[in-house]
């Protein structure tokens, strides 16, 4: 599970190379699609002045889970504990309202994830690998997605649900669709959940995932 201890360097340099933009030892993905920022274990000053150079004055570096400490002149945007959960073996049927989104879908994707907030989400986020949904009629009420790519490895992320469908279970029947798509493409499903959302917390441990460690997410402001 060793490439789940740098989930944004394992695939920025790995299955998403192809999306990634990089500068020496530092990498991040277009801003369009994510804002994570990968950096070396053992970061130098020349690691933080490349990726500064990367991200651009005044712009977020997003360091996700990793532990590197930025100079002290740049700002600490959040700071937030949470968890890092991996996926039991999936069992039973997929639900047959579960249908794969496409490229039609970018603009409700991103209309249901600006309207619930399940994380950072835009314009081409769905880039990042296969999206699942649950609509009704021509409306999109829930949806999963996937999003880290570390080895063998699919993060699930932007587990959703419009206002008016909430309380019905699509978030759970589409967190096992991804499970389960995940493992018959040949690998094993992880997700991040933050401390304070007590909900999704919940719905993780029923649907059999376990807790593999503690993480925190940080986000700086570099120098401008």
């Amino acid at each position: 599970m060793s490439e789940l201890d740098d989930p944004v360097g394992s695939s920025l340099h790995g299955p998403h190379a192809a999306l990634a933009r990089r500068v020496g030892r530092t990498a991040t993905y277009p801003a369009d699609v994510a804002t994570f920022c990968a950096v070396p274990a053992d970061p130098a000053p020349q690691d933080w002045a490349d990726l500064a150079r990367l991200v651009g004055p005044g712009g977020l570096a997003d360091l996700f889970t990793a532990p590197g400490t930025p100079p002290p002149d740049w700002t600490p945007e959040f700071a937030m504990p949470g968890r890092q959960l991996v996926a039991p073996v999936p069992t039973g049927d997929v639900d047959p309202r579960v249908v794969e989104l496409g490229r039609d879908d970018d603009p409700a994707m991103l209309q249901l994830a600006t309207a619930t907030r399940p994380g950072p989400f835009f314009a081409r986020t769905a880039r990042l690998g296969t999206f699942l949904g649950v609509r009704d009629g021509g409306e999109l009420l829930a949806m999963a997605g996937q999003r880290l790519h570390p080895g063998g490895w699919v993060e699930i992320s932007a587990v959703c649900t419009a206002e008016r469908a909430r309380g019905q279970g699509l978030a759970a029947v589409l967190v096992a669709a991804q499970v389960a798509r995940t493992a018959a493409d040949g690998g094993r499903a992880f997700l991040h959940v933050v401390d304070t959302n007590a909900g999704a917390r919940a719905l993780y441990a029923r649907l059999g995932f376990t807790q593999r460690r503690p993480v925190l997410f940080r986000g700086f402001r570099v120098p401008g």
